[in-house]
């Protein structure tokens, strides 16, 4: 493939994206470049044990590659029915990729930590710190209840999404999809802009009940999913749980109200899991709600902006020259 074929290939590609796939392009090369940076400093200083910092170079290639492939796939197999169906739900897999990448770039890119400030603004507001607060009300079965709701969060909006598209509501689908990604892309801003780690990690030595103790398996589930990630991650504020949650019982109520209502119990019980779990401070739950607020108002006017450009750029070149004119 000659260079002038090459090029219009790659401006093929990015004519057939879509304004989500498009910002996460830019958001996960910036990710993986910031992750690959963030790992040769971890080898120079000794940081981290090389057989983990070998793990996650391995797991940065691999991003990387499959990335790749699917990017290379819209331009060479846009009408393939297998792909269109990957493509329609790629853009989570995408958000899995850029979680298990962000925490090693938000190690060089900022590592002052802000979980202390997070800390003094609910005392402040408060006059407690609540998540230690909430330890009193301790009891195995609610401990359970409160990790369902949690373990819920990872349920919830891709349900609700395999349902739209059973019924092949794809304007819906589409209006949910987007929407959701753009808020996941703000929480992640905000993990670089302010990175925090969860209450029972910045102060253990706060808390004198064990709230595991007696639990079933559900809350077990959930320590083995939360532990997965190392101690080095920033992912608090802001909760994108409580975000994303919020986001998604919203739209089923604009377009499957009976859905609304079967997971409202969760819902609501998942603002009050995160703290009586201990992985969010209060403020983290309140700067998902601005999060929300953020995603409703710049997802169609990125939509709008992106359609925009594609149809100008998609002009003869004649006409494009006339218009710079």
């Amino acid at each position: 493939m000659g260079m002038e074929a090459r090029t219009q290939f790659l401006k093929t590609i990015v004519r057939s994206l879509n304004i989500d796939e498009l910002i996460a392009l830019f958001f996960i090369a910036f990710v993986l470049l910031g992750a690959g940076l963030a790992n040769i400093n971890f080898f120079l200083n000794g940081t981290v044990q090389a057989h983990l910092i070998l793990l996650n170079t391995l797991r940065i290639i691999c991003t990387a590659v499959l990335t790749f492939q699917f990017f290379w796939l819209i331009g060479s197999a846009p009408h393939s029915k297998v792909f269109r169906h990957i493509r329609d739900f790629a853009p989570f897999l995408f958000i899995l990729a850029k979680f298990l990448n962000l925490h090693d770039a938000i190690a060089l890119v900022n590592p002052r930590d802000v979980h202390a400030t997070l800390a003094m603004m609910d005392q402040s507001i408060f006059g407690i710190q609540p998540v230690v607060w909430a330890e009193q009300f301790y009891h195995p079965r609610l401990t359970d209840w409160f990790s369902l709701a949690y373990l819920n969060y990872y349920l919830i909006t891709l349900i609700f999404l395999l349902l739209l598209y059973r019924e092949n509501r794809m304007q819906a689908f589409r209006s949910v999809m987007v929407t959701m990604m753009v808020a996941y892309y703000i929480g992640f801003l905000g993990y670089i802009l302010f990175p925090a780690s969860s209450p029972y990690v910045v102060s253990p030595e706060l808390f004198h009940v064990d709230i595991w103790q007696d639990t079933s398996v559900t809350s077990w589930l959930v320590q083995f999913i939360v532990e997965l990630s190392p101690e080095r991650v920033r992912d608090a504020f802001p909760s994108l749980h409580n975000a994303i949650t919020l986001l998604t019982m919203i739209f089923a109520w604009r377009y499957l109200r009976i859905y609304f209502w079967i997971q409202l119990p969760l819902a609501l019980s998942l603002v009050l899991a995160t703290v009586y779990l201990r992985y969010h401070f209060v403020v983290d739950i309140f700067a998902g709600g601005l999060v929300v607020s953020m995603a409703f108002y710049l997802t169609p006017r990125l939509e709008q902006w992106w359609q925009h450009y594609l149809s100008t750029n998609s002009k003869p070149l004649e006409t494009q020259m006339e218009l710079k004119q």
